[in-house]
């Protein structure tokens, strides 16, 4: 049986202020799902609630607008995945080895109160699945918290979307919340990177997280590694 990777997206397009589009940041989902093809895993889309998933804008220009993102970007069939997700109320957290949170400064308003995202996201982690996010991705695993009651990254060594770069992509006056901050208080050992943009990636158990729209396709590979 192949592994079977469940990839998380967002259905937000802008910030709270609308004239600001956001949304999936696409080459975070491309680098790793060609990863994840190559590997030769079953990989399936989920959304919070389900239905379009709108595109980044900055994501689709260059240098972000690489080889896998246009080639997606281009594909009908491709786009056509983005135009109809499933919710994640729809999934089955035992049909799937791995989750993989994708980024883009949309998933910090739908991933955190995603409890479809939570339930699959603390049953594959009990029972020894892989849990990955790259960039704004671990937003989906601030609230998350396991059976037991304590958050999920509590005590976990992890990274993600740092303040800084915040700061430097000029948009720490747009975002809602200050992410890195947000894990550090659930109790995760944040890292990041000496210089910002640059990849980054932390494997503590069998939780993968990248720092970066560059991390994603190293993300991806620790995690097909795990499996």
């Amino acid at each position: 049986m192949p592994k079977r990777i469940l990839n998380v997206v967002t259905n937000v397009g802008h910030y709270d202020d609308p004239g600001h589009p956001t949304g999936l940041w696409l080459s975070e989902l491309t680098h790793a799902w060609q990863v994840f093809e190559d590997a030769g895993f079953e990989q399936t889309l989920v959304s919070p609630a389900g239905g379009e998933v709108p595109l980044e804008p900055r994501a689709l220009r260059f240098p972000n607008y690489d080889k896998t993102a246009k080639a997606w970007h281009t594909d009908a069939a491709k786009m056509a995945m983005l135009e109809h997700t499933l919710s994640a109320d729809q999934f089955d957290a035992g049909d799937f080895d791995a989750i993989y949170f994708t980024g883009g400064h949309a998933v910090m308003y739908d991933f955190p109160g995603s409890e479809g995202l939570q339930r699959i996201t603390r049953e594959i982690y009990e029972r020894g699945g892989i849990v990955s996010s790259v960039c704004h991705g671990y937003c989906g695993l601030l609230d998350t918290k396991l059976s037991d009651g304590s958050y999920l990254i509590a005590g976990k060594k992890m990274t993600g979307f740092a303040w800084a770069e915040e700061v430097l992509a000029r948009v720490d006056k747009l975002v809602p919340y200050n992410a890195e901050e947000r894990a550090k208080e659930r109790g995760a050992l944040y890292e990041k990177a000496k210089l910002p943009f640059v990849s980054y990636t932390v494997v503590d158990g069998n939780l993968v997280t990248g720092q970066n729209p560059g991390s994603a396709k190293a993300t991806a590979e620790k995690v097909a590694a795990l499996l």
